[in-house]
């Protein structure tokens, strides 16, 4: 059932910031006949020295050097991207003037004409929006694949043939965008995990999980939400959700059982199992999203035979517990992405023991002593570096012994001195990269770097290493 549109022409829009969601709100805004006002925080000359082209061509209202009340309280309706707070004294005086605040979730609820497949979670979201994406294109979809993992949900609006263009839609949403969602109503909705995260925007445990649930709360009969039930925070829905709810996990009774490295689902009464083995590298984190992605395409017309090709053909995505290097006995992994302690403790049980951490970055909130007990079971020696280097020291002196490094290659150099033959280093780093690098990806390329660079100084030991290991 399609909504009213919430931007048509004339209506006064505004959008803070122009980003890639504040530049794609902006262009979609003015393509429906709105007028546009834009609130920039960069000083006047940088900001059109960025963007004068940009602002002339939409023929825009705008201001620069911070966002006013007065100037955004001309609109009718604000605009926020994912990375504004919600909580802002000024959206909250907004509010008071009329300011109607909305997001791009928001926005596109109703106005989508395919079905809609929405995944989100604290780990795992691209990698399992990315499968099914992939999987679809490989049974002849033509998929539209966006939101948080990088292309804004307004580009689909604004497609010039509309619905004409995809047959389904794939979208990775974040908690952050699931606060501003106003009615959006995915036909599938995944929620793939919870554990703490971004504590420093959601303040507690309770409105993150909160924030989370807003994916199932509009869902109507016949719509599918798809949970992890071996996770008792994804079990709390709403009460009221009317979806037909579907699990996936270790536990009995889930829609998609994982066992001896294969998974089991019930569709349609009739049971499948997908084989897996020399498909990926062989963990519970993997086995997860391949589970949740399975439920996902098999409801939505994939065969098995093509969702069992999808999951032989998908390279997994850099920076998830990605395979570097072996050096003289040691291997080397890349688990950048992991930027909570949930995705560090579901990183350490993927390994026997031995394990060399290279932690540390900008703290987002999270209480690092939920990493204790993973830690002493599986970690000999963590190396630190970043700003939250302290807080992490507090948390795991007791447990574990604890370096200090100055950065990357630091970190590298001091790992491995620690390690001996049958030693795993993992960078998995419990925090955000934005002290030091520009981004998980900035970060996680700076370890392969260091550690190629390490196995370049090596020379004849590791061929020596890489024939043992053969």
């Amino acid at each position: 059932m399609e909504r009213k549109a919430l931007i048509y022409p004339g209506l006064k829009v505004a959008i803070m910031g122009l980003g890639i969601s504040g530049r794609a709100a902006a262009r979609y805004a003015s393509h429906c006949g709105a007028e546009v006002f834009i609130s920039d925080s960069r000083d006047e000359q940088r900001f059109l020295a960025e963007d004068g082209e940009f602002i002339a061509t939409l023929a825009c209202h705008f201001e620069a050097g911070g966002h006013s009340r007065e100037f955004l309280r001309h609109a009718e309706l604000l605009l926020v991207s994912p990375g504004v707070n919600l909580e802002l004294p000024l959206l909250k005086m907004l509010k008071e003037d009329g300011v109607r605040v909305a997001g791009e979730l928001a926005v596109a609820a109703g106005q989508i004409g395919v079905p809609v497949v929405a995944v989100s979670g604290t780990n795992g979201k691209t990698t399992v929006t990315t499968l099914i994406g992939e999987i679809l294109k490989g049974a002849g979809r033509r998929v539209f694949v966006g939101g948080n993992i990088g292309t804004p949900l307004y580009e689909y609006l604004m497609e010039p043939n509309g619905s004409d263009s995809y047959d389904i839609v794939v979208v990775e949403v974040s908690s952050f965008q699931l606060e501003s969602a106003g009615n959006f109503a995915p036909d599938v909705a995944l929620l793939l995990n919870i554990s703490p995260d971004h504590l420093d925007r959601h303040l507690s445990m309770d409105r993150y999980v909160q924030a989370k649930m807003h994916l199932f709360q509009h869902q109507r009969p016949g719509n599918i939400a798809i949970i992890n039930g071996d996770d008792p925070l994804c079990r709390q829905l709403p009460p009221g959700v009317q979806s037909v709810v579907q699990s996936f996990g270790k536990s009995e009774g889930c829609t998609a059982v994982i066992e001896n490295g294969r998974i089991t689902a019930m569709i349609g009464g009739e049971r499948e199992e997908y084989r897996l083995e020399g498909l990926m590298p062989q963990n519970d984190i993997v086995l997860m999203n391949y589970a949740a992605a399975i439920l996902a395409v098999r409801s939505q017309g994939c065969s098995y035979a093509q969702t069992s090709a999808g999951l032989a053909a998908f390279c997994p995505l850099p920076h998830r517990i990605e395979f570097i290097a072996e050096i003289n006995g040691v291997s080397y992994y890349n688990d950048s992405k992991a930027t909570n302690t949930g995705a560090v403790i579901a990183a350490l049980a993927q390994f026997a023991g031995n394990v060399i951490l290279l932690a540390g970055g900008r703290d987002k909130g999270d209480d690092y002593r939920l990493l204790r007990e993973s830690v002493l079971a599986s970690v000999k020696n963590v190396v630190l570096l970043g700003e939250a280097a302290d807080l992490l020291e507090a948390a795991l002196s007791d447990v574990t012994d604890i370096c200090r490094a100055r950065d990357m290659d630091d970190a590298v150099g001091l790992a491995a001195a620690a390690a001996e033959p049958g030693d795993v280093v993992l960078l998995s780093p419990a925090c955000a990269s934005f002290d030091m690098f520009t981004s998980y990806g900035h970060r996680g390329n700076a370890f392969k770097k260091a550690v190629l660079a390490l196995r370049a100084r090596s020379g004849p030991l590791e061929k020596s290493a890489q024939r043992h290991a053969n």
